[in-house]
């Protein structure tokens, strides 16, 4: 009688939960049907709420881990976070769906996606993630992965309102999460803080990884919200100054040697296509000519410099030296992902096509190699290689490619934008997966950014060619037809 009982129990909830978001759907469509942009932007409120609530309730003890492959990662999950989960997830699932259904719906010709963003966004998902959960050799299916789908169409639809809203958001939501996990030091040391951390150029200071799975994601993280920072600044001084010091103090605790990197090429990129036309024209400027000669100076001395330090600073002796040492060695193994990527190419070469599947990393798969805190492959390459196969890995480069090229191509209509968080995402392929689309989480983020900024170039970039060219006021549009001698190409002159 009990079985029944709980069967019909969860039947009626499935039903009652299927009802609630045909429900919340229609009426976020019927409230938004109006508006030039939804609530998208309240996605990255929720990722991180349920990001900082999971390590929160988590219990960890980060001052007794020294975060080794080969000791167990115990996850407490607390019940509070299983309760919150599946409403966020319905959340996220009608902010972004309803975005689709609207611009479906309106047809609206200034808000059409982007068709190479498109197209490349849905096979990369097909080869990645729909391909193996089918075909890998140990197929397996889950309503997470549905979400990314989703939430990536919407970005892809995305208008210049909705990023700005969206960088915005990022931005307010990341300041909290990094305020959150400083404040926590005081009160719970052991769950923000890694004192064995001994690998850092800080020796003594205490690793912060906050409220993130991790420091190196609470560095990634704090780089993002300076970035964001960039694109949208406070407009209060008092405000942006705070934001700014907590976002470096963050980012300089974290202590993560990719995540500083990632800050300095990531606002470079933004520098440069910013700055880089004017600095040119003063560097060449007749007028004066002052800045252009300091300015090739400095480059001269900089060459000069590293020049005699090739020559006489024993390079080579000082490299030999530091791969001797233990800190060299774990540096040429990266940290252990040697033996991680080994694993990931042989499981790649039993599985070519679609490769392991969806669960290659999990639970069983980590203590059947004996390395239970390799929760990927730590590398974007050979984890869509192994788990997906040669079609996941051919939709990735052929995914790349395209951002790389629409990055490039509308770096100085976002401001250098686009170029910053496709160089985020490249950094951080390298050691982690921030393209992995098997559910959402902190990597998500900047995936979600960088196709919303793409779009949101795209449709502004449509937009100012379907403008019509203003005419001066008084002016009058007088015919020249091609047959005159003295303007054979001329099709219009305006005369006032």
């Amino acid at each position: 009688m009990d079985q029944p009982v709980v069967i019909s129990v969860l039947v009626a909830g499935a039903i009652l939960a299927a009802l609630t978001a045909a429900l919340g759907m229609a009426g976020a469509v019927h409230v938004t049907s109006r508006r030039a942009q939804g609530y998208m932007h309240w996605i990255f409120y929720a990722i991180l709420l349920m990001v900082a609530m999971a390590n929160l309730l988590s219990g960890r003890d980060l001052s007794s881990s020294n975060m080794k492959f080969d000791e167990v990662a115990v996850v407490v999950r607390h019940p509070l976070v299983s309760l919150m989960q599946p409403l966020a997830s319905l959340l996220l699932l009608t902010l972004a769906g309803e975005r689709v259904i609207t611009h479906w719906i309106r047809r609206d010709k200034s808000a059409q996606a982007p068709s190479a963003l498109l197209v490349v966004f849905i096979l990369f998902w097909g080869g990645t993630v729909a391909a193996p959960a089918l075909l890998g050799a140990h197929p397996f299916l889950s309503h997470d992965y549905v979400y990314p789908l989703v939430i990536g169409f919407a970005a892809v639809l995305a208008t210049a309102a909705e990023r700005d809203l969206a960088f915005g958001a990022t931005r307010n939501a990341l300041l909290l999460f990094m305020v959150a996990g400083l404040l926590l030091i005081p009160l719970k040391p052991s769950l923000v803080l890694d004192a064995s951390y001994t690998q850092g150029l800080l020796p003594g200071v205490p690793r912060l990884a906050g409220l993130a799975p991790h420091a190196v994601s609470l560095g990634m993280l704090a780089q993002l919200g300076l970035l964001c920072l960039l694109a949208r600044p406070f407009q209060r001084v008092w405000l942006n100054r705070t934001a700014w010091a907590v976002g470096l103090l963050v980012l300089f605790l974290a202590q993560s040697k990719t995540a500083w990197i990632s800050f300095v090429l990531c606002s470079a990129c933004i520098l440069v296509v910013r700055q880089g036309p004017g600095f040119m024209r003063r560097v060449g400027d007749p007028v004066r000519p002052e800045f252009g000669i300091v300015s090739l100076l400095a480059f001269m001395a900089a060459v000069v410099g590293v020049a005699a330090l090739l020559m006489f600073g024993e390079i080579d002796a000082r490299l030999s030296s530091f791969f001797d040492s233990a800190q060299g060695a774990q540096l040429a193994s990266m940290t252990g992902r040697d033996q991680i990527w080994a694993i990931a190419y042989d499981e790649w070469q039993r599985n070519p096509v679609f490769g392991y599947g969806p669960t290659l990393w999990d639970a069983s798969f980590r203590e059947a190699i004996g390395m239970p805190n390799a929760t990927h492959a730590h590398n974007q390459f050979m984890d869509t290689l192994s788990r997906s196969g040669t079609v996941g890995a051919t939709a990735l480069v052929l995914y790349a490619l395209v951002l790389l090229v629409l990055s490039i191509r509308y770096a100085r209509a976002s401001g250098g934008l686009t170029l910053a968080l496709f160089v985020a995402l490249a950094l951080r392929a390298i050691s982690e997966v921030p393209l992995l689309l098997f559910g959402y989480g902190p990597e998500l983020i900047a995936h979600v950014l960088l196709l919303m900024t793409l779009a949101a170039a795209v449709g502004e970039a449509r937009a100012h060619k379907r403008r019509p060219a203003r005419v001066p006021a008084g002016a009058r549009v007088e015919p020249v037809f091609a047959k005159d001698p003295k303007n054979p190409l001329a099709t219009a002159r305006l005369s006032s």
